[in-house]
């Protein structure tokens, strides 16, 4: 097993174990994927990833973080994902959509305003969370219990549009901050209901959304779920590694297929903890409970990226800047480590 072997989960085949991190990218309208997104996703499928995995997709506008987010909320949406996934799926690659709600992380404006909130003029909304606990400078509505139902139901709304789309996998997002995160972490959740207050009652709405979801896409769909493995805050009430092996067990009971180990979310990471694959202990950790995990955290080099694999560390890498850096990662990481890889016949005279 190494880095080019293939991988299955339930009825898909990916051709390696190298994955493109879902990087937002700030350049939608109206919550709709453009040319943008057509050639930064479609370039990375010609670079020979074996899955592609979309930036995080609001499931409805008010689970935006910006107004330049993408959605899959209606059928406009709908059509513009299709027309991409089509495109990866003729480089012979995978391609799987992250389902997303910010929570108290949205209303803000673009990364070159500085994601300051904005104001009603320029569209601001209202945004709910698990508690009215202040993240980053805002307070958060509570959300109703009626709420946290409805918001399930249109996880598993646009889980079917994604099937409809022709994506071959679903992700939660459910690390950084956003609002899952938001409800399983004590360090923002102070409810005194059945969402609120212990273990089970914290990770109910992630636990309840994944059976929605699990529901209605096709048995042989495999499901992914992404979340922060730490709080990265050293307080009783931080999210710990420990949670989230419990909370992987869970999952995996409930039909999720991965789990993707990220981290924090909620403060700045401590510049001492940040090294070259700082993160992979975690999927690690949470591989040994029985479920398949993908590695994260500065995972940059060839040899690298194939011994998290060949050490049993993880099943797949989960690579971000490195491909911002090199679309075509994945040819060059084959030439490296000697793997024979297909290399579209547009670009072969290259090699």
């Amino acid at each position: 097993m190494n880095l080019f072997s293939p991988l299955y989960l339930r009825s898909l085949t990916l051709k390696n174990r190298i994955v493109v991190s879902p990087m937002q990218q700030y350049s939608a309208n109206n919550g709709i994927p453009g040319n943008w997104h057509l050639v930064h996703l479609g370039s990375r499928a010609v670079g020979g990833a074996g899955l592609i995995l979309t930036e995080c997709t609001a499931v409805s506008p008010e689970g935006l973080a910006t107004l330049n987010d993408v959605g899959i909320w209606n059928d406009e949406q709908q059509e513009a994902w299709k027309n991409i996934v089509d495109f990866v799926h003729e480089q012979e690659a995978k391609i799987g959509i992250q389902l997303w709600h910010s929570g108290g992380k949205g209303s803000l404006r673009h990364p070159n305003q500085r994601m300051k909130p904005l104001t009603d003029e320029e569209g601001a909304w209202t945004v709910k969370s698990s508690s009215a606990t202040e993240i980053n400078g805002v307070i958060p509505q509570e959300m109703t219990v009626a709420e946290i139902h409805e918001l399930t139901q249109k996880f598993a709304d646009a889980a079917m549009r994604a099937v409809e789309a022709g994506f071959d996998t679903i992700e939660l997002h459910a690390g950084h901050g956003y609002l899952f995160h938001q409800f399983y972490s004590a360090v923002i959740n102070k409810r005194n209901d059945e969402y609120g207050g212990s273990f089970d009652n914290r990770i109910r709405f992630l636990v309840e959304t994944v059976r929605a979801v699990r529901k209605v896409i096709p048995e042989i769909m495999p499901l992914l779920v992404r979340i922060s493995a730490v709080d990265y805050i050293d307080t009783p009430e931080g999210w710990t590694l420990e949670d989230s092996v419990a909370l992987s067990e869970v999952l995996k009971e409930n039909g999720v297929d991965l789990i993707t180990a990220s981290g924090g979310g909620f403060t700045n990471v401590s510049k001492d903890k940040v090294f070259p694959g700082y993160q992979v202990a975690f999927a690690a950790a949470i591989k040994k409970t029985g479920i398949l995990t993908g590695a994260v955290g500065m995972i940059t080099e060839a040899q690298q990226a194939d011994e998290i694999i060949t050490s049993g560390k993880a099943d797949l890498v989960v690579i971000a800047r490195e491909h911002l850096r090199d679309p075509y990662f994945a040819i060059h990481a084959a030439k490296e480590l000697g793997v024979e890889t297909e290399i579209p016949w547009q670009y072969q005279r290259a090699f």
